[in-house]
């Protein structure tokens, strides 16, 4: 960046001081050769593209995953078991995990690309003395650049020359009205917002009203817009809690079974050579080979694909629900996210300006009280409606916001623009003028009568009138007047209600002066809440999810919405962006707690709340629609950006865009993202509960000096296939309809808390028991044949884990209280998975590539007894479970 461009505090210097140290003279601009020195020096005014990841990259990134490289050396583990078929299964499992997590993330990020959209293609300067249009790309530093209405600003300008100038910015600073701009303001130096620069334009606002020149002091990367881009390049992808949690169990699993299996391996040998003094080559290869097995029954090999289908159909049911969610992981994060930072306008608010109050004499109420029939209540929407340059209709409006909502407000009233100016149409203009603060129109009827309207700042307005219109006529102003009017105007203000007068007189000449006029009331307006969202805030409230307002908006307006939402009820609990600065990192984060609205803050600002946040264990998430709140959504663990009113940037720094622009999608991600999460913590239990079974019964056999209890092909049939349908089944299980009443789970929290490790190792012991029980019946049943117990023993461990798998489908509850039926996929991947097992064990050709033997009828019973027993031991657990709770609830109910 160029140290000239971004160091100086533009704002705080004069015009003329500007121009000198620039080396420009307004009347002439730069030379064309000086022009494109500079250009050489500076570079084209157009923001740096962010390099775009490669879908090689991208693929790289997928199998960058420690579960990922255990996957891989199953396959090569199963290669050197001369097992082809099986290590071209896992192979397939690894591509699929690949190929889906590739096509959910290859929109590439386009923050920044669509940054540079936003930048007009053409643009006026004055060079030479004469006034040019050129692409925009060429505007220098010291450009005297020239802007009307309805133009896009191409650079950061201090203004030189305004006149009754009129900028869009709430995509850069969240301002809802247009700012009037103020070539000759000089604003303090130190922290000022950026909507506080009024003697500033910025690159891509837009020119709503008037006319400006201004110098051109940063371009590209320089200025303000380019500052957001560079944050958005800095920022860099977190891993969710789910992920990080998943990458440490894989290498926990990974170390344990490395070691299990080198104890196992040693075990063996050590034992063969105290029996027979020596160790046969064959041998030793046969107890690798049966090590190599142990560590196929360990490792879930179907998890990794799993999690990701079961994130991919939960992003599928949200879109259903108007949230398009970017990114697969970020699923699971929203059911840990305890805090929601949300920007103010076009996101608790509806970027709409609206009348709300109004005031005749001193007295005044809702909008909704405003009676037509009354002369002064309709005089006041008459005067503003016609002293207006906007238009509106209810499909359509045009010009400036606050104009429009005058319009919409006397359409409420059956009172339009269009009809008005038929028998009154306007014959001159006083328009209207930041000195003066205000506008005035003459119209003159059929008979030839004129009359003069004008509106503005209510005290501007009030120090032409000398009389006012009241429901006894027309009276003079008198001093307790003039106070109970200057009262209603401050009740407004207080309630952060921006504020217009209105006055009239019957002019005695088509050009009529402003004086002498009869004062007839104010409107107060304000951009209004969303009606959704108070309720949400309140839902999230109890689901225990602090909603906190970050906004570049004013204190006063931004606490009183907040109070009105309900997120903040004392001044206190508000700070503004000069006041931020003043603290330090440490500050800051011990007054988190108790802040609930950041007001008038810069981009820079946001990412630094949530950046604070975040430090102190919070899971954040970030809402906003405009360019300004980019740099936070990324900085977020979760960014929400507003799919309608949204800018593409913001959608493009997203993780999560909804399309309603609705809050209450939000709270609704939220619960979508905890029952997925509980799936995936099932999903999770079940595949380690059913692996730990097969890991023991394995383990125990070898420890036993047994013969091996089970083939690599079996245990990968198990845990690629028969586990799959099922483990998949409980990842689309029903939400729980209460989630949002419990507090969000702590993000420090272990996969294996509350009763989930102690569920995966009883569960895990019994499906090994019980395979073990069944090894042993069926060796006894078939007297010694080792192939027929081997396949009691592989039917077993297969059915029982399809049991087991409704167990899962609560903690607490019993399976007859959820319903057998309330799961209708686990059902029917129940009955799917029975009968490829069926299958394998049934049908001579896949018998003998199973290497297993058919089992009769009284085998089948017997397999299907023995299977059932884990429903039946979790079933007597979950009840003792829940007599011990409402044994407890009620000796401290009796306390």
């Amino acid at each position: 960046m160029d140290t000239m461009q971004e160091t100086r505090v533009w704002y705080a210097k004069n015009s003329d001081e500007v121009l000198r140290e620039f080396d420009v003279d307004p009347s002439r601009g730069l030379s064309e050769s000086e022009a494109n020195s500079r250009l050489a020096h500076y570079g084209l005014n157009r923001l740096v593209e962010k390099k775009r990841r490669s879908v090689i990259v991208l693929f790289v990134r997928q199998m960058n995953n420690v579960l990922v490289f255990i996957l891989v050396a199953a396959a090569l583990i199963s290669a050197l078991l001369g097992e082809l078929s099986d290590s071209l299964i896992i192979a397939a499992v690894i591509l699929l995990n690949a190929v889906i997590g590739v096509i959910q993330e290859s929109k590439a990020e386009k923050a920044v690309q669509e940054l540079k959209k936003l930048s007009t293609p053409n643009t006026v300067v004055k060079r030479d003395g004469t006034l040019m249009e050129i692409p925009s790309e060429q505007v220098v530093p010291g450009d005297i650049v020239v802007l009307d209405a309805g133009r896009v600003v191409p650079c950061d300008m201090r203004l030189v020359e305004s006149v009754n100038l009129r900028i869009e910015e709430s995509a850069l600073t969240g301002e809802s009205v247009p700012v009037e701009k103020n070539s000759e303001m000089i604003v303090e130096s130190g922290y000022t917002a950026l909507g506080d620069r009024r003697n500033m334009a910025f690159m891509s606002t837009i020119a709503t009203y008037g006319r400006g020149i201004g110098v051109a002091v940063a371009t590209g990367m320089n200025t303000q817009i380019g500052r957001i881009a560079t944050m958005l390049e800095e920022e860099e992808d977190e891993r969710t809690p789910l992920q990080k949690k998943l990458d440490r169990f894989a290498r926990l699993l990974g170390l344990i079974v490395l070691a299990l299996c080198g104890l196992m391996f040693g075990i063996s040998v050590s034992r063969l050579f105290l029996q027979s003094g020596s160790i046969p080559k064959e041998s030793l290869f046969e107890f690798f080979l049966t090590a190599v097995s142990l560590a196929v029954a360990a490792i879930p090999e179907g998890l990794p694909t799993i999690i990701s289908i079961v994130l991919a159909l939960g992003v599928q049911r949200m879109i259903r629900q108007n949230a398009i969610v970017r990114r697969l992981p970020a699923v699971e994060t929203l059911g840990s996210v305890n805090i929601i930072c949300t920007d103010k306008t076009g996101t608790l608010t509806q970027n709409r300006m609206t009348v709300k109050r109004f005031s005749t004499d001193g007295k005044g109420g809702e909008l909704e009280g405003i009676d037509v029939e009354n002369p002064v209540h309709r005089m006041l929407l008459e005067s503003l409606v016609l002293c207006n340059d906007a238009g509106y209709s209810p499909a359509a409006a045009a010009g400036d916001p606050t104009e429009v909502a005058l319009l919409e407000a006397g359409f409420r009233f059956g009172i339009t623009k269009e009809k008005l100016l038929r028998n009154w149409p306007r014959v001159y203009e006083l328009p209207f003028d930041s000195v003066r603060k205000r506008m005035s129109t003459v119209h003159a009827d059929s008979h030839g009568t004129h009359r003069m309207f004008t509106k503005g700042a209510p005290n501007r307005v009030l120090e032409l009138c000398r009389s006012v219109y009241t429901s006894e006529g027309i009276v003079p102003l008198t001093l307790k007047l003039k106070r109970e009017i200057e009262r209603g105007v401050e009740d407004m203000s207080e309630d952060a209600l921006r504020v217009l007068g209105a006055a009239f007189k019957e002019a005695v000449s088509e050009r009529g002066v402003e004086k002498d006029m009869v004062f007839l009331g104010c409107v107060g307006m304000i951009d209004p809440p969303r009606l959704e969202v108070k309720d949400s805030i309140a839902r999230c409230f109890r689901a225990g999810v602090r909603t906190v307002m970050i906004t570049g908006d004013h204190r006063h307006t931004a606490h009183a919405i907040a109070r009105e939402l309900g997120i903040a009820e004392a001044p206190s609990e508000v700070i503004d962006g000069s006041e931020l600065d003043t603290l330090s990192d440490e500050e800051l984060s011990a007054r988190l707690h108790h802040l609930r609205v950041f007001a008038r803050v810069s981009p820079e600002h946001k990412v630094r709340i949530v950046r604070a946040m975040k430090e102190r264990g919070h899971i954040v998430s970030m809402t906003g629609d405009g360019v300004n709140d980019a740099p936070s959504l990324r900085a977020a663990d979760i960014g929400v950006a507003m799919g309608k009113s949204g800018t593409d940037v913001a959608k493009g720094a997203a993780d999560m865009i909804l399309t309603d622009d609705n809050f209450e999608t939000i709270v609704s991600a939220v619960e979508e993202g905890r029952n997925i999460f509980r799936n995936i913590k099932k999903t999770i239990v079940f595949l380690l509960s059913s692996n730990a079974g097969e890991f023991i019964s394995v383990f125990t056999a070898m420890l036993l000096g047994w013969p091996p209890l089970l083939l690599p092909i079996h245990i990968l049939w198990v845990n690629l296939v028969t586990d799959t349908l099922p483990a998949l089944s409980l990842g689309i299980d029903p939400g729980n309809p209460d989630v949002l009443e419990e507090p969000p789970r702590d993000p420090g929290e272990s996969l294996f808390a509350r009763g989930a490790g102690a569920n995966i190792i009883t569960n895990g012991l019994l499906i090994g028991i019980l395979t073990l029980v069944a090894f042993r019946i069926g060796l006894h049943l078939s007297g010694g044949s080792i192939q027929h117990a081997r396949t009691v023993a592989f039917a077993v461990l297969a059915i029982s884990q399809l049991f087991h798998a409704f167990n899962l489908r609560h903690t607490s509850k019993s399976l007859f209280q959820v319903g057998i039926f309330g799961n209708r996929a686990l059902v029917g991947s129940f009955l799917v998975c029975s009968l490829l097992q069926l299958a394998v064990i049934g049908l001579p050709q896949a018998a003998r590539v199973f290497k297993v033997q058919t089992l009769s009828a009284g085998d089948w019973g017997l397999v299907v007894g023995i299977s059932f027993l884990p429903i039946l031991f979790n079933e007597i657990a979950k009840g003792l479970t829940r007599i011990f709770i409402m044994r407890k609830q009620g000796k401290r109910a009796g306390l």
